[in-house]
């Protein structure tokens, strides 16, 4: 029986700010329909890491593979077309726009209609492609649980529910791969319970394969697949949860110990540290 290929194939990727190495021959791979997380210390590459895949930087080195399509060259919409979603650290929403319309946003590679057909609303079918992308941002609304505040303007909105609007901006794309940069920073534990179980949700419901950065150790340990970690810059680590969680160089990476400490970390005392 053959191989089902990856979704994305990361090889000897490089990345260098100056003289700044940010990224160091970093290679994995992320297989369809897996919560994929990247993990470690503050500065340890994770986020350039991201920004590579999605677009935003241009690594020095290396190759991307994406539903075997080589990613280095294409600009960032283009790789939306193909199927990658992105969610970001740092809020980039709309804020003098409404919720609604902050997700619309997320629908525009999928519009066909163009300038000329478009100023014929009536008739070019521009109106009926406009209800039915509203149609689907109303299922992301209700699957989200934001229908209390979809004609709420973005900026007014508490920081948990702009966080679940730029989510569902980035799932209005329907990707097969989505990109999530911190999901759950700054949240109260509620907030983190339900982004989690989006998360899941996501995943096996909508099938779209999670590539993950995410500071709370107790939900990466939780919901992911296959955990990568990341330090200085270079891959030290990669595999199931438990393994990640058990790795001398993890440890000392996250807790400053020993190569070969006589227990595993636990769950809570790589969650304190992480930061």
């Amino acid at each position: 029986m053959a191989e089902t290929p990856s979704l994305l194939q990361v090889s000897d990727i490089s990345l260098s700010f100056g003289g700044v190495h940010a990224l160091t021959d970093v290679s994995f791979s992320v297989n369809p329909g897996e919560i994929f997380s990247i993990i470690g210390p503050n500065g340890a590459g994770k986020t350039s890491m991201l920004n590579c895949i999605s677009g935003r930087y241009q690594p020095n080195k290396g190759s991307i593979v994406f539903k075997q399509q080589e990613l280095i060259g294409l600009r960032p919409n283009d790789r939306c077309t193909l199927g990658i979603g992105r969610t970001f650290q740092n809020l980039a929403l709309f804020a003098h726009m409404t919720v609604l319309d902050n997700i619309m946003v997320g629908r525009h590679h999928l519009l066909k209609n163009n300038f000329l057909s478009g100023s014929l609303y009536w008739l070019g079918g521009a109106r009926k492609e406009e209800l039915t992308h509203r149609a689907e941002v109303e299922n992301i609304i209700d699957f989200l649980e934001i229908a209390h505040i979809r004609k709420s303007i973005a900026g007014t909105l508490s920081y948990g529910l702009r966080k679940r609007v730029e989510l569902a901006r980035a799932v209005a794309l329907r990707p097969d791969m989505i990109l999530l940069d911190e999901p759950m920073a700054g949240m109260n534990l509620e907030e983190k319970e339900d982004m989690a179980r989006y998360i899941i949700d996501l995943n096996e419901e909508w099938g779209m394969t999670v590539v993950m950065i995410e500071h709370d150790m107790g939900v990466v340990m939780d919901i992911s697949h296959r955990v990568m970690v990341l330090d200085f810059g270079k891959k030290i680590a990669s595999g199931l949860p438990d393994e990640v969680m058990a790795h001398p160089q993890v440890r000392k990476a996250y807790l400053g110990e020993d190569d070969e400490p006589s227990e595993p970390a636990t769950e809570s005392q790589l969650s304190g540290e992480v930061a």
